[in-house]
């Protein structure tokens, strides 16, 4: 199996990770530097094409010289037979696209990522990487919320490949990316990856995307033609300043799109810190007529007129206005030079109001307000302020007030709403989920649980966003990553095992070995292991502790000891027994209806002699349910466990209900079928210090 190997005998190949369309993604690690590294083996079809590789090997090696903070660092790039590798920083945690699949995300917490997301492509863009391939999937976010843009070192060198929209290997997840001209097959610029980013902040702000359809060709074409989205400020919640941001990325013609990502960066703090105010206005460039084939350029409609852009054409359009203006002004001083020539007085011209009527803008949002007050001939004034009733980006009141008379352009002060207060989020990481949960609800939050295997307790909070302490509002949401425990794994037989074999495999697994304990045994050979205190097949987490008793060969007279009866006795009182003689027990178990918590069996058997150390195996009598340990203390709970065939695997902590110090209830619950062998998890009233 692949995940066997070990490339150029150097990068050893661990777990796998996930799969993409071009691609196998492990865990592993790099030998010699002895560090944790991501390995990405291409898929076979691609290693058979040539010109692929020559393009996969340049683009890689372009993508290795790129280190910043916001980009996965490319180590190495290599084959080992017919199989293509690149060797990758280690990132630990999800992609955006896992984090997004649940919906939209806080309005902060995008911005703060698509800044993030800027800051790696202006550095790739200034060194003269495009990406090609900008994807929620490409793009990784750490526990501590830090962006990396993955995939440099291939997106070109496939782009060229597959994402043609006359070849059968378009990648549906990259199509719903992908900028109009490189629909087209035009050539790229920066702005192409910008269009990209565009896609990924509105999925990120609404939860779902601009464009789809039934097939790779059908997304293409509402690329290409259909009208350039425009987020509802009054029914997505975003703000005016960043529905403005997004709707200039996401225009079709790249000169009408920002210049650069370092631009985009500069336009998303702006609108951080003047969120009701846009600094752009919405625009729609797409074409008029939707074509059933790629759509060339827009000609121009004359044909002795070259092609222009917007800005020449608003150009135009405003020298066309300055002379209208001035053509008006002149006429009005002829007219009235022959008014004083022919009657003595001045031509009678229409008279512009003096005064205008101040309307009522309250409850219109800040776009809605400032286009009345700009339209009513008068100047708009924003002041912000917390409001507990009135929603944020609306009115909350003006100065003047509704049917005020005020001169032409006289200013307008209105109130807008920044939502509820500003509070500060406490810090629930280490709290157990439900205690978390009814906390930041109390507080009049919103949650969002993100499950992950790690080796904090189970259903503990082991990271939260946003950051605890950040300044938020009620009504926020804050996701929660919740711990699943670690993963678990099944005991190997290390029995029969030389001592160097079984630390090997243990060390493989992530298991801890202890083969400090040594006992004679004629029918063993000397340093190979004769018994485990844990049966091989019982699930075990990963870093768990396994004694093992390793043989010293043949047993002399001096060293021998009698194994006792032991059958009809209690669990608890067979193993101390055994234990007081040098002895090791080992449980095996046998579901019976009676005598349960007794022993039935022994090997080896009573009147056995062995040496100290020797494993002794008991057969325990058990029903095969879950005890009830309700009220009883941690250390009691314990003991009716193990005479009932199972582990403690894990204590929980609460003090929202049960008494200190005693047990409230165990998962899986008292009566219920469970495996002996098993692991229960213990619910306890009390910190756990």
């Amino acid at each position: 199996m692949i995940e066997q190997q070990t490339f150029n005998n150097r990068y050893k190949l661990d777990r796998r990770l996930g799969e993409g369309g071009m691609a196998t993604v492990y865990s592993g690690t790099d030998t010699v530097l002895r560090r944790r590294v991501a390995i990405k083996v291409l898929r076979p079809q691609y290693a058979a094409d040539e010109e692929f590789v020559r393009r996969f090997y340049q683009e890689a090696e372009s993508a290795a010289r790129l280190s910043h903070p916001n980009i996965v660092n490319t180590y190495d790039v290599g084959r080992e037979g017919d199989t293509y590798y690149i060797v990758m920083e280690l990132v630990d945690g999800p992609t955006l696209g896992e984090i997004i699949a649940d919906g939209a995300l806080p309005e902060p917490v995008a911005m703060d990522y698509a800044a993030q997301i800027c800051n790696g492509l202006a550095y790739a863009h200034r060194s003269g990487l495009l990406h090609r391939d900008i994807k929620p999937a490409n793009i990784l976010i750490t526990k501590d919320d830090v962006v990396k843009l993955s995939d440099f070192g291939i997106a070109r060198a496939v782009s060229q490949q597959t994402m043609a929209l006359t070849k059968p290997g378009l990648i549906m997840g990259s199509v719903y990316y992908i900028s109009p001209e490189q629909a087209q097959g035009h050539e790229l610029h920066e702005s192409s990856d910008l269009y990209s980013v565009g896609i990924v902040l509105y999925q990120m702000l609404t939860g779902a995307l601009p464009y789809t359809g039934e097939s790779p060709v059908t997304v293409a074409l509402k690329h290409i033609g259909d009208p350039v989205p425009v987020l509802d400020t009054d029914t997505s919640g975003v703000s005016p300043a960043l529905a403005a941001i997004v709707n200039k990325l996401l225009q079709k013609r790249p000169e009408n799109r920002f210049r650069s990502a370092s631009e985009v960066a500069t336009a998303l703090r702006e609108a951080r810190e003047r969120p009701s105010v846009p600094g752009y206005q919405i625009t729609d460039d797409a074409p008029t007529q939707m074509m059933h084939s790629v759509l060339p350029p827009r000609r121009s409609p004359l044909p002795d007129r070259t092609y222009s852009s917007l800005g020449e054409e608003e150009e135009r359009r405003s020298r066309w206005g300055s002379g209208l203006i001035l053509t008006l002004v002149l006429l009005a001083l002829v007219a009235t030079g022959i008014g004083y020539v022919l009657f003595g007085r001045p031509l009678a011209l229409p008279i512009i109001a003096s005064s205008v009527t101040v309307g009522d803008y309250t409850n219109m949002t800040d776009a809605q307000a400032q286009a009345a007050v700009v339209n009513a001939g008068l100047v708009a004034r924003f002041i912000k302020s917390a409001s507990d009733t009135v929603p944020a980006n609306r009115v909350i009141r003006q100065n003047p007030e509704a049917g005020t008379k005020v001169d032409h352009n006289a200013l307008v002060e209105l109130v807008i709403s920044n939502g509820l207060p500003l509070v500060g989020l406490p810090d629930v990481r280490g709290y157990n989920v439900n205690d978390a949960q009814r906390t930041l609800e109390d507080d009049g939050f919103r949650v969002k649980r993100v499950d992950k295997f790690d080796n904090a307790a189970k259903d503990s909070v082991i990271d939260q966003r946003p950051a605890a302490r950040s300044q938020v509002r009620k009504g926020d949401v804050i996701a929660l990553t919740v711990s699943k425990g670690p993963q678990s794994i099944a005991a190997p037989n290390f029995v029969n095992m030389t001592v160097a074999n079984a630390q090997a495999t243990a060390a493989k697994l992530g298991i801890t070995l202890d083969t400090s304990q040594q006992a004679a045994d004629p029918n063993v050979p000397s340093g190979v292991i004769d018994a485990q205190d844990v049966l091989a097949g019982t699930p075990v987490q990963r870093g768990a502790l396994v004694h093992a008793t390793v043989s010293s060969g043949a047993v002399t007279n001096a060293q021998a000891i009698v194994v006792p009866p032991l059958a009809g006795v209690a669990y608890s009182q067979a193993v101390s027994q055994l234990q007081q003689l040098g002895l090791q027990p080992a449980i095996t178990f046998s579901t019976q209806a009676d005598r349960n918590g007794t022993i039935v069996n022994q090997d080896p058997p009573s009147g056995a002699q062995v040496s100290s150390g020797k494993r002794v195996t008991l057969t325990l009598s058990v029903n095969g349910q879950v005890p009830d340990t309700e009220g009883e203390t941690l250390q009691a709970a314990q003991a009716t466990l193990a005479a009932d065939g199972y582990q403690v695997g894990k204590i929980q902590y609460t003090t929202s209900e049960g008494a200190s110090g005693h047990v409230i209830r165990t998962d899986p619950g008292a009566g219920e079928n469970l495996t002996p062998g098993s692991t229960v998890t213990l619910i306890v009233n009390g910190t756990g210090q």
